[in-house]
C-alpha cells in the first residue's frame, strides 16, 4: 500500500506528460512483457471453474481498468495531498464489502482502527486547500472516490481469488485483462501521438510506475491476502494516502501543514491497533469469517 500510495502520487508528473488512456495502456503492456511466465498455469492449481473466471474479470475490471482511469484523471485535475484525504475511506469501504460479501465478523477494536484511519486523514481536509481550490478540484475528487470505490472491490475479489489461484498468477492474469480492456483506446491514442516529445526521465517514471502497479503492488498484496481478512487488510489501506501524501509533498513541492502530520500520526495509531496484540488480549487480533460462528 506504500508503494501504491507512491506512484499514484508520482503519476500526477505522468498525467501531464501523456494522455491518461495512453498513459494506462501503457502500463498493462509493459505489464504483460515482464510476466508472461506467471500466466502457466502451475502444477497442482485445478482449472478455472466459469466463477472464477468471472471474479478474474471483475477483478481487472473494477480494480485495474476503472481504478486506473478514476485515479489518473482524477489526480490531474486536483493535488495529491488531496487524493490523500479521499483515500483514507478505503479501511471502511473494504470493511464494509467484506462484510456484505463475504460475511466477516469485524472486531470492535479494527472498527477502532478503521474509524482511526478515516478520520485521521479527514483532519487532513481540514487542513488542505483552500476552498476555491476545493471547487475546483470537484470532479477529480469524486473521481479519486470512484477510484475508492474500486480499490475497495479488488480487496474482497481479490480474497475469493486467493482461495483458487497463485498470486503470481492472479497478478498476470488480471493485469492481461487490462490490457485487453484498455487497447482499443490506448492504441487508438498512440497511433496519433508524438512520443519524442518525451524526456527520458517521464519513460523512466513510467516504467517504475509500470512494473509498481501491474507487478509488484499486485503480488504483494494477493500474498498478504492469502492469510490475512479483507476487513483487516482494508487498514493497511491506509499506508496509501500517507504515503501519497508525504511523496506530494518531498517530490512533488506541495505543503504539508503541522495539522496533517497530525493527522497522519491518527491514521498510523489505526494500523497499529489493528495489528499489534496487547497483553489484555487471549490472542493476536484477527476478524473472523461467518464460518468461525
Amino acid at each position: 500500500m506504500s508503494l501504491v500510495g507512491s506512484y499514484v502520487a508520482l503519476s500526477k508528473p505522468l498525467v501531464a506528460a501523456l494522455p491518461v488512456l495512453l498513459l494506462a495502456w501503457l502500463r498493462f503492456a509493459i505489464g504483460v512483457l515482464a510476466m508472461p511466465h506467471w500466466l502457466i498455469k502451475p502444477p497442482g492449481e485445478p482449472p478455472m471453474t466459469p466463477a472464477t473466471q468471472k471474479l478474474v474479470f471483475l477483478e481487472s475490471f473494477l480494480g485495474n481498468f476503472l481504478f486506473s482511469i478514476c485515479m489518473l484523471y482524477g489526480v490531474s485535475m486536483t493535488s495529491a495531498v488531496s487524493a490523500g484525504v479521499i483515500l483514507a475511506s478505503i479501511p471502511a469501504v473494504v470493511a464494509l464489502l467484506s462484510w456484505l460479501f463475504l460475511h466477516e465478523r469485524i472486531s470492535l477494536r479494527v472498527w477502532a482502527a478503521i474509524a482511526c484511519a478515516a478520520s485521521g486523514i479527514g483532519l487532513l481536509a481540514s487542513a488542505g486547500q483552500p476552498v476555491a481550490a476545493q471547487d475546483a478540484s470537484l470532479w477529480g475528487n469524486a473521481l479519486v472516490f470512484g477510484a475508492v470505490v474500486c480499490e475497495a472491490a479488488y480487496a474482497v475479489i481479490g480474497k475469493k481469488l486467493t482461495g483458487a489461484l497463485s498470486a503470481k498468477r492472479i497478478t498476470a492474469l488480471i493485469n492481461l485483462w487490462g490490457f485487453v480492456l484498455m487497447t482499443p483506446m490506448g492504441l487508438y491514442l498512440a497511433l496519433q501521438f508524438d512520443f519524442r516529445g518525451i524526456a527520458v526521465s517521464s519513460w523512466l517514471l513510467l516504467l517504475f510506475y509500470a512494473l509498481a502497479a501491474s507487478v509488484g503492488t499486485v503480488w504483494l498484496w494477493m500474498t498478504g491476502l492469502k492469510s490475512v481478512p479483507a476487513a483487516k487488510a482494508g487498514v493497511f489501506t491506509v499506508m496509501l494516502p500517507i504515503s501519497a501524501a508525504l511523496v506530494g509533498v518531498l517530490a512533488l513541492g506541495e505543503t504539508l501543514r503541522g495539522l496533517q502530520l497530525l493527522a497522519f500520526a491518527i491514521a498510523l495509531l489505526g494500523l497499529l491497533l489493528a495489528t499489534l496484540p496487547t497483553r489484555q488480549l487471549a490472542g493476536p487480533l484477527r476478524v473472523s469469517s461467518g464460518s468461525d460462528r
